[in-house]
């Protein structure tokens, strides 16, 4: 990694400017001590690619902390090197990240209070009058972020751009998923994570987490079919919703796939299945990521991490292969990495890293399905 007293890097005259004039004014080797994404200065007005920050994390059921996840990805990505074997100099297509919001992360510290005594309780108790107000205390809360992530969202689509979005926990993207399916009507979402995400409702709450799928597929017409991969805990009603979606939901189960690889041949190879999961997809393609569809050790601090999953090699194929294969990505999201307690100096910073290295991916496939990078 260069040293951080090498020399700062510096944007490009223009986020699409390749010339050897703005290579003099940019040097992408260089340590990065800017405040931007991966050191980088690009304005928002100008990038290709804007990633909406959602500090968020009220309803995750296991351990909170995601709502951290934001800051911690950009200050990572600091350490990022930007040139890419599968995707070249993602950095000169052009990207950027919207200021961390703080009244968002404000309003997750106080939604986060209401919904403890319910978390801790196991769920709400029917008829307890704190806890009923509490629900409503949440979901007003979540449904303020739904508010913030649509007007982002707008603004960014409107101008030709690309919207991203960084949680914060996983319900924090409806509002991207729900503006992004009424201008590409028909897109498909590709879901890596560990869970189905298809509860009718979590503990009580309409917006949980753990519901972010079922809401997408029940509440908005627009989506055409919902593609996950590695999942690998899930509820009987949730496998029931896949099973009764006629092929609306199309699940890569976790163990299914490493069965596949066990058998062996030329079926069970990672490159075959991934050619299989892209060809379930439709034309246009939206990505959500929870970070603990990877491999538990490279997400120890998520709020529900779980054994299995995917390493980051297969991810980077699997995005790859998604890249090629002529379809187009309109916008992902990447939720849930948390950079836990503090407890130590480096609590959490394994998760950011990997965070932030996901992210660097997503982009670069993102931007490759759009022709901008070789």
């Amino acid at each position: 990694m260069p040293s951080k007293t090498s020399p700062q890097r510096k944007p490009a005259t223009t986020p699409t400017t390749t010339s050897a004039t703005s290579a003099t004014h940019f040097d992408p080797d260089a340590a990065a001590t800017g405040d931007g994404l991966f050191g980088l200065d690009t304005r928002v007005e100008e990038a290709m690619l804007v990633v909406i920050p959602v500090p968020f994390d009220a309803t995750t059921s296991y351990r909170a902390g995601t709502a951290a996840g934001p800051a911690a990805v950009l200050e990572a990505s600091k350490q990022v090197d930007l040139e890419d074997l599968q995707y070249g100099p993602v950095w000169k297509a052009g990207f950027a990240m919207l200021p961390i919001p703080k009244e968002i992360a404000a309003l997750s510290k106080s939604a986060r209070r209401a919904a403890e005594p319910i978390i801790q309780a196991g769920g709400a108790t029917p008829g307890h009058r704190a806890h009923a107000k509490a629900i409503d205390t949440v979901n007003a809360a979540s449904e303020r972020v739904h508010g913030y992530v649509a007007r982002e969202a707008d603004r960014i689509l409107d101008r030709g751009a690309i919207p991203a979005l960084l949680g914060g926990d996983h319900a924090s993207p409806f509002a991207l998923i729900a503006a992004l399916s009424q201008r590409h009507r028909g897109m498909g979402v590709l879901q890596i994570d560990a869970h189905a995400d298809l509860r009718e409702e979590f503990e009580g709450f309409r917006w949980s987490h753990a519901s972010i799928f079922h809401n997408v597929m029940t509440r908005l017409p627009g989506i055409g079919r919902l593609v996950q991969v590695g999942i690998r805990d899930f509820g009987l009603r949730e496998r029931e919703f896949v099973e009764k979606s006629k092929g609306r939901v199309h699940c890569f189960y976790d163990q299914q796939l490493r069965d596949r690889q066990f058998v062996g041949g030329a079926k069970g190879s990672w490159s075959a299945i991934c050619k299989d999961i892209i060809k379930a997809l439709p034309k246009d393609v939206y990505i959500s990521f929870d970070i603990d569809g990877l491999m538990s050790d490279l997400c120890p601090n998520t709020g529900t991490p779980v054994p299995g999953g995917l390493s980051f090699a297969e991810v980077c194929h699997l995005l790859e292969t998604l890249a090629k294969s002529g379809r187009r990505v309109v916008g992902f999201d990447l939720c849930e990495v948390s950079p836990g307690r503090k407890s130590s100096e480096d609590a959490g910073e394994w998760d950011a890293n990997v965070g932030a290295r996901v992210l660097y991916k997503l982009i670069g496939c993102t931007l490759k399905s759009h022709g901008a990078l070789r």
